[in-house]
């Protein structure tokens, strides 16, 4: 009978093959000697991403195979690729000392890494949050949860999908979990955009998913999160919770609450205008964004506020003030601005580091960050309670200086420490006698040693003689054989060396079990006393919590003073009117990417629900439609964040939703043409509109034939113009300047062009806004401009003059069969002899080169010729 294959495997692959069994989606680095090593499937996989030599190794009968493996102290570099690869990554340790164990070492997996939960710095970017998100479907709504376990954020939602989709964009989670059950909903929603794990169905239900957050927060109800009733979002944060057990993270003090993501409270910004205005990432590659602009921040955690900032914008008048007279408060101060910049730069991510103490991963280098961020968290809160500005004292009021903790730490923990914990050198002196006492013997001892030495040779008369230590013997007395006459009975030899004998004594044994147990015994102590350090630090992490999210505003706001005072910005006004009324403002992006000494041609818009419901905005490509439209939605945008914004005054009436359609976005990868976006996008606006919605709309219609799309345009204009229940502020650039004669039916429609210049037959781009529309499209000058060959420009423009001549003609069809014919037949003329010097005259000119001056002498040469007899 054969044998089975358990029997033929070595013991150590019989150990692997039972932990890989209970963690098989995760790649796992399995703990042997100095090395983590990699096993079958996985070592093909590690090999190829970390780019490290596959081997074979036996496996008993079982023949052999694939190995890939590195040094354990390597571990740091090696699994931020790993994780950012997408894997998911079981760390299995040895859990005995390999010397103190006969047979196989006991071995477990100790953590359970992936791309949305790690603490380990190299895996994480200081600027951003690294979200797991959980998704959980519904029939008619969706629940969601995002946590960054290593800030300790969690928050939930619930809502449409479309609701769900946007959220996904604005905090990109680097992993998704979701029930089984939901594969296809979830495809369907996001592709295959995010790193993904199924889990089982049971774990996604309400009775389970509320027993894990009453249990983990230990309280009766989840009213006081505000979330109670958001059945979807509980389900979705209990799995979250499930999620931590499973992956091996018990420690999770620092998750201290979840707080509920408000569609009511934030400015809606669906995904496409996310994408579109260009926010936090750019559309192609080189572009800047606008958190690019506006990020002055100093810490991590201001920098991830401040994306938050970017895609929830504020709704409430009250909050939103709040941030523009606290911006101001600092704006008006450049002294403060600086003190509190300089103090700011001193505290690192305090968010981060209060998490590891919360979870024990804090090491001794970080606790001293930890002891420096404190340090210069008092001054700020000094500095600020000195203000006249009510904002900043209330922000002061609002940190706790953690005197008693900084102290301890100051007191017990050394200037300079290693990074780990385990080697001595961390723990001051007068904190610990026994500490004190072992440290005598372990390092006085050695001092004892040499006044020995020098004793014996006095007493034996041996100069040469030397007191060394080896592993095998411990400490010995070295005798040069030209002295090995002088050495004393008592002394016991130990080697003989080809020069030189070895000794020990008595006295040198006693010494040597004090040191060598001495140095053994104060590593002991001294991890522990830094242990107990970390444990009076994990009493202070709801406050620390704190103090870290008021730093991390305090950093976004002094952000927005620094880069008014520098990019000249001003405070907006914002009320509760209907109205938009921005004088002389600019795009904040594009003013900071111009030629030096170039300025930003600045514009006038105004939007109301009365008077100016709709502008529409004609002008040629390039004039500059498209950035006046953005620049609109930037600084509404923006003052709803509570920044300042690039304009000569701005007063804002409150906007709840944001709606763009600008610029060709082909999803040709997915099957859908440019026209099949543009529609899909358009129509996701005309069906989600509000009172209070601001909608941008560029080019409309210019993904299909004139006729579809003038018809598409005007239809949309006059949907928005004459919506049953809303009148919805639109800025409306076309190139069909047809759309101009919608002012005369439309009282609240009103048309401006970006103004050109036209010069003989070229135009100067003014980009200003004036009232009225504009003739044409000037298309064929762009043209021009973009290098298109000169024959090509100029038959374009004869076809032009032709269709201009009788604009009346309504048979447009007509005028196009009319259009003169370019006649490239050979003429009776071409036979004349005076004809084919012309033409050999005409071949060798280069027009794109020829100046006006050397045009009007050839054609006089020209002249000249065809005058002939």
């Amino acid at each position: 009978m054969a044998k089975t294959k358990d029997a033929k495997e070595t013991p150590l692959m019989k150990q692997y093959n039972a932990i890989k069994a209970k963690y098989p989606g995760a790649l796992l680095l399995f703990r042997v000697g100095d090395f983590y090593e990699t096993f079958g499937e996985d070592a093909i996989k590690a090999s190829k991403v970390l780019d490290i030599v596959l081997t074979k190794r036996a496996n008993g009968a079982a023949s052999h195979i694939e190995l890939a493996g590195f040094p354990h102290h390597s571990l740091d570099n090696y699994l931020p690729k790993l994780v950012r690869a997408g894997n998911r990554v079981a760390i299995c340790d040895q859990l005995e000392d390999p010397k103190s164990v006969k047979g196989i070492v006991k071995r477990g997996v100790t953590e359970l890494v992936t791309p949305g939960l790690s603490f380990n710095d190299n895996v994480l970017e200081k600027k951003a949050n690294n979200f797991l998100a959980s998704v959980h479907f519904n029939k008619e709504k969706a629940g969601v949860a995002f946590l960054d376990v290593s800030t300790g954020e969690f928050m939930a939602a619930q809502g449409s999908a479309d609701y769900i989709s946007k959220l996904f964009q604005g905090f990109n989670p680097s992993e998704v979990i979701y029930c089984k059950a939901a594969k296809e909903q979830l495809r369907n929603l996001f592709q295959d955009d995010y790193n993904v794990f199924a889990l089982d169905e049971w774990i996604y239900s309400f009775d389970f998913g509320y027993e894990k957050l009453t249990s983990h927060f230990q309280t009766a109800t989840l009213k006081g999160y505000g979330i109670e009733g958001m059945d979807d979002a509980i389900i979705a944060a209990g799995a979250i919770l499930h999620y931590l057990e499973e992956t091996e993270h018990r420690e999770v003090k620092h998750i201290s609450s979840i707080s509920r993501i408000d569609e009511d409270r934030y400015v809606w910004l669906d995904k496409f205008t996310i994408r579109n205005l260009e926010l936090i990432y750019p559309q192609h590659d080189g572009g800047v964004p606008l958190i690019d602009v506006l990020d002055c921040t100093v810490t991590p955690m201001g920098s991830r506020l401040l994306k938050k900032w970017m895609v929830l914008p504020l709704k409430e008048i009250t909050a939103i003030n709040q941030r523009l007279k606290t911006v101001k408060g600092f704006y008006e101060n450049q002294e403060l601005l600086d003190d509190i910049q300089q103090n700011l730069k001193q505290i690192g991510d305090l968010e981060r580091l209060i998490s590891k103490v919360a979870v024990g991963r804090i090491n001794p280098r970080e606790m001293n960050q930890l002891k420096k961020a404190l340090q210069n968290t008092a001054p700020i809160k000094q500095t600020l309670q000195a203000s006249s500005f009510e904002e900043l004292k209330k922000l002061a009021d609002q940190i706790n200086p953690c005197e008693f903790l900084l102290e301890k730490i100051n007191k017990e923990l050394k200037e300079e420490v290693p990074l780990t914990a385990n080697v001595g050198g961390l723990i001051r002196d007068g904190v610990n006698e026994e500490l004190d006492e072992l440290r005598k013997i372990a390092y006085s001892g050695k001092d004892y040693l040499i006044q020995i030495q020098k004793r014996e040779v006095e007493r034996t008369g041996i100069p040469s003689l030397k007191i060394a230590y080896n592993k095998v013997f411990g400490y010995y007395l070295e005798v040069s054989n030209a002295h090995k006459e002088k050495v004393p009975s008592e002394w016991i030899r130990k080697q003989t060396l080809v020069n030189a004998e070895r000794y020990i004594t008595e006295e040198l044994k006693i010494y040597e079990d004090k040191i060598l147990n001495a140095e053994e015994k104060l590593f002991v102590i001294e991890q522990q006393l830094f242990m107990e350090l970390v444990t009076s630090a994990a009493d202070y992490v709801t406050q620390i919590q704190q103090n870290a999210r008021v730093l991390a505003t305090i950093d976004c706001l002094n952000s927005f003073a620094i880069i008014a005072k520098s990019n000249k910005y001003v405070m907006p006004e914002v009320n509760d009117s209907t109205a938009i009324d921005i004088k002389e403002g600019r795009h904040p992006v594009i003013e900071k990417q111009l030629p030096l000494g170039e300025s930003y041609i600045p514009n006038d818009v105004f939007l109301d629900n009365d008077h100016q419901q709709i502008m529409i905005i004609t002008g040629p490509n390039m004039a500059g439609k498209s950035a006046l439209l953005r620049q609109t939605a930037l600084i509404v945008l923006m003052t709803q964040m509570g920044s300042f914004v690039p304009a000569k005054s701005a007063s804002i009436g409150i906007i709840d939703k944001v709606f763009t359609r600008v610029g060709a976005s082909d999803n040709l990868s997915k099957g859908e043409s440019t026209f099949m976006v543009e529609m899909t996008e358009t129509a996701s606006i005309l069906n989600n509109l509000s009172d209070r919605s601001l909608v941008l709309m560029d080019e409309i219609g210019r993904g299909t034939s004139t006729y579809d799309g003038v018809s598409i345009a005007w239809s949309i204009v006059e949907f928005l113009h004459n919506h049953r229940d809303y009148r919805v502020k639109t800025l409306f650039a076309t190139h069909y300047h047809e759309l101009n004669q919608l002012t005369e039916d439309f009282p609240r429609i009103k048309n401006f062009n970006v103004s050109v210049k036209e010069v003989g037959d070229k135009i100067i781009f003014m980009r200003k806004l004036k009232e009225g529309g504009s003739e044409h499209s000037f298309g064929i000058h762009v043209a021009q401009l973009a290098g298109m060959p000169n024959k090509v420009v100029i038959r374009a423009n004869e076809i032009m003059h032709f269709l201009e001549k009788d604009k009346h003609k309504n048979d447009t069809r007509k005028k196009l069969e009319e259009v003169p014919k370019a006649n490239y037949q050979m003429s009776l003329f071409e036979a004349d002899p005076r004809f084919k010097e012309v033409t050999s005259m005409m071949q060798a000119l280069d027009i794109n080169t020829i100046s006006p001056v050397e045009a009007l002498l050839k054609l006089n040469e020209i002249k000249t010729i065809l005058e002939k007899k």
